[in-house]
Formats: C-alpha cells, sequence, structure tokens
C-alpha cells in the first residue's frame, strides 16, 4: 500500500535551484536508499519532506492526504508523520538519555507518564542502550549517540522514518554498529528513507535505490538494477567511482 507520494517538489535557495522536480512513491514497509553526490540534493530532498524547509511548489501526500504549508500549526502536524535522525545527532545535552527520548512524546502528551518511560525503556533496549537510560550525551560514543537519535525519532511512532547519512560523523569503528540498528528496523516492516554513501549497506538493506544527481532523479530501481545495471551514464559513473573508492 502506497504510503508516501513526492510530486514534482522543487525548492531553490536564492538562484540556486536545488530540487528541480522530485516525483516518486514509497509503500508502507518498504525501505529507500538515496544516493549521489554530495550538493546533490539528497539532504535538501528529506528537509523538505520533514517541512524544515518549505518547498517551493509540488506535492507531498501521506496515506492518500496531500500535507499543505499553510500555517504553523500544519507544519507542526506535517512533522509528526515523519521522524528524522540527523547526521549530527542533535541530542539535548542537558538530558539524560532516557529524558532524550521522552521529551517529544511528553510534550505533545502521547500517553500517561508511565507509558512514555515505559515506551522509551523498550526503544533503548531496541538499540542496545536501556543501560545507559541514565547518562548524558557527553558520556557516550558517537555511535551511542547515533542510536539514542534512533530511538527518539522512533518515540513519536512517525509513519515514514528518515536518515540523513547517519554514519557520516561517525569514525569507521562505530559505523558498523548504527547500520545495524538500522538494518534490524528493517525487520520489523518500517518505512524508512535512508540518505547514505554506504554503498553496500544500500545494496543489502534497501528495496529500492534512488540516484539523485543536480537536483533530479537520474535513476530508480532495485538495488541490483542500480548497482549492477545502470542506465544512466551519471549513474554509471557514480557507481564506477563509489566501488572503486
Amino acid at each position: 500500500m502506497e504510503i508516501l507520494n513526492v510530486q514534482n517538489l522543487k525548492k531553490c535557495f536564492g538562484k540556486t535551484d536545488v530540487l528541480k522536480g522530485i516525483s516518486f512513491s514509497l509503500n508502507a514497509g518498504e525501505i529507500l536508499a538515496v544516493i549521489g553526490s554530495s550538493g546533490g540534493g539528497k539532504s535538501t530532498l528529506l528537509r523538505c519532506l520533514n517541512f524544515l524547509e518549505i518547498p517551493d511548489s509540488g506535492s507531498i501526500s501521506v496515506n492518500g492526504k496531500v500535507l499543505s504549508a499553510g500555517s504553523e500549526d500544519e507544519i507542526r502536524e506535517n512533522r509528526l508523520h515523519f521522524g528524522l535522525v540527523f547526521q549530527n545527532f542533535n541530542l539535548f545535552p542537558q538530558y539524560s538519555v532516557l529524558e532524550n527520548v521522552t521529551l517529544a512524546p511528553t510534550l505533545l502528551h502521547r500517553g500517561s507518564a508511565q507509558e512514555i518511560r515505559e515506551n522509551a525503556q523498550r526503544l533503548l533496549q531496541q538499540v542496545g542502550l536501556v543501560h545507559k537510560a541514565d547518562a548524558y550525551p557527553y558520556q557516550l560514543s558517537g555511535g551511542q549517540q547515533q542510536r539514542v537519535a534512533i530511538a527518539r525519532a522512533l518515540a513519536l511512532d512517525p509513519e515514514i522514518l528518515c536518515f540523513d547519512e547517519p554514519t557520516s560523523a561517525l569514525d569507521p569503528e562505530l559505523t558498523g554498529e548504527v547500520l545495524r540498528v538500522i538494518q534490524n528496523l528493517k525487520g520489523e516492516e518500517n518505512t524508512m528513507i535512508i540518505v547514505t554513501h554506504e554503498m553496500e549497506f544500500a545494496r543489502r538493506v534497501a528495496d529500492r535505490v534512488m540516484f539523485v544527481a543536480d537536483g533530479r532523479i537520474e535513476e530508480i530501481g532495485t538495488p541490483e538494477e542500480i548497482f549492477e545495471h545502470p542506465q544512466s551514464e551519471k549513474t554509471k559513473t557514480f557507481i564506477h567511482s563509489a566501488q572503486t573508492f
């Protein structure tokens, strides 16, 4: 069943066209990996989906409902459809791990205090950090902070979970632990959009791969189609460069 439909999404900053008409759809439980060179528009796409940036034109529909950006209340409501995990964790340093995960559900009254706490502990167990519930972000490794960020994004039970290069700020030895958590989420039929430079991870985990270049979708298909039989010359060049590197 289709959960997300994006039609002709455009976004410019000043005179620079960053998104030049992005259109794609996503089914419930599907994992879409978004790949491409830096500056191609991948992160801007995620920010537009999450209404951290307001698209200049085009439409975003979730479960058949077109999301409007007319008022601040509408924008806040739209964001609840999506959970976003940032490159640099963005945890609140003054709050403990448990408080970081419970903050948003508490502010939005998503259950009793006990229910919210129990759900947060369950999510921390899921990402392997329930033993760090009382720790503060500065006491955690980068990989642990990112796993807390994933639990925080899941705490509001979003329909679509978005990752913006979730391992780009991590040392290589910490990358694996975060990728394993994301891969485990696949088994629970979560719908995910993952912007990543980890080509082997995209090949192994994604149901479809979308190559974005110069603000446009250059090619979209299964991992085998994109990595083994790319049709676009830009895709061929990018894949060859990534594999060579």
